[in-house]
Formats: C-alpha cells, structure tokens, sequence
C-alpha cells in the first residue's frame, strides 16, 4: 500500500468512528423516542445501519493492521510489480494506456489505478519491457505488450 492510501485509509476510518458513530447512535435514540420498539421500522433501520457501519470499520481496521507500506524508491522497476506504472498497448485494439497498479484498497479505475489482485493486475505482474502479458478476463482472452515500466 502507498503512504498516501495507508493515510486515507485511516482517516476514513476515524471519520467513521467518530461522525459514523455519533450519527447512527442519534438515529437510534431519536427511533427509541417514538415508542413500542416491537413496531418501530425506524428503530429496526437505524440498528440494522449500526451493524453495517461495524461491520465496515470491522473490515477496514483489518485492512490496516495487516497492510505493508512500500517506498517506491526500493521497487525494481525491471518488471512490472505492486506501485509499478505500466505503460500497455492492446494488440487486438492497437490502443495504449497506462495504469497504476495498487492494492485492493486503492484502486481507482477512473484515476488510471488498478488492483494487483484484478484479472489484468495480475497478468502484468512479473513482465518486463517487452513482453507480452496474455489475460483472461471476465470479457474474454486478451493480449498486452508491456511498453514502459516506471513508479
């Protein structure tokens, strides 16, 4: 994980603790103040949102205790690995583009950020310059020429 999504990671997980919290155990006594909790749909939503919102820092707090930081400037940029930017061009389409790869956690699509762990992260790690990654997606087969390696 980069130093930067590590930090988000846990500044989304404060902000859920604090606000998250605060504002579900409003909704839950605000819910309570409306009578017979047996027939309370409100009561039974704001208690239902609590679980979510445990089970979300639950998981987020697992992410954090087993996330490993990496410092780009150690990365071997000789083959394609996790922080790496991978510059690729589709030899059906004869398109290139260039993606960030990322944790789980950090991918982004829109941002050019994708997953180790996605179907084309994970053709493209180990590859060098020059080779040819073939992928099988959710989509079908596909064949990418690694163009440029960099962090």
């Amino acid at each position: 994980m980069t130093p930067e999504g590590y930090e988000r990671l846990r500044n989304d997980l404060d902000e859920l603790k604090s606000t998250g919290r605060s504002e579900v155990a409003k909704a839950i006594a605000e819910a309570r103040e409306k009578g017979d909790l047996s027939e309370n749909a409100e009561y039974d939503a704001a208690k239902e949102a609590q679980g979510l919102l445990e089970l979300k820092i639950n998981e987020m707090e697992k992410v954090l205790a087993s996330a490993r930081i990496l410092d780009s400037s150690q990365l071997d940029i000789s083959k394609v690995t996790v922080l790496s930017k991978v510059t690729i061009k589709n030899l059906k389409l004869k398109k290139e583009i260039t993606y960030h790869l990322v944790s789980e956690s950090e991918a982004d699509l829109k941002a050019g950020k994708i997953s180790v762990s996605s179907p084309i992260g994970k053709g493209l790690l180990g590859k060098a310059i020059g080779d040819i990654a073939h992928v099988q997606t959710p989509g079908g087969s596909m064949d990418f020429e690694i163009l440029h390696i960099s962090i």
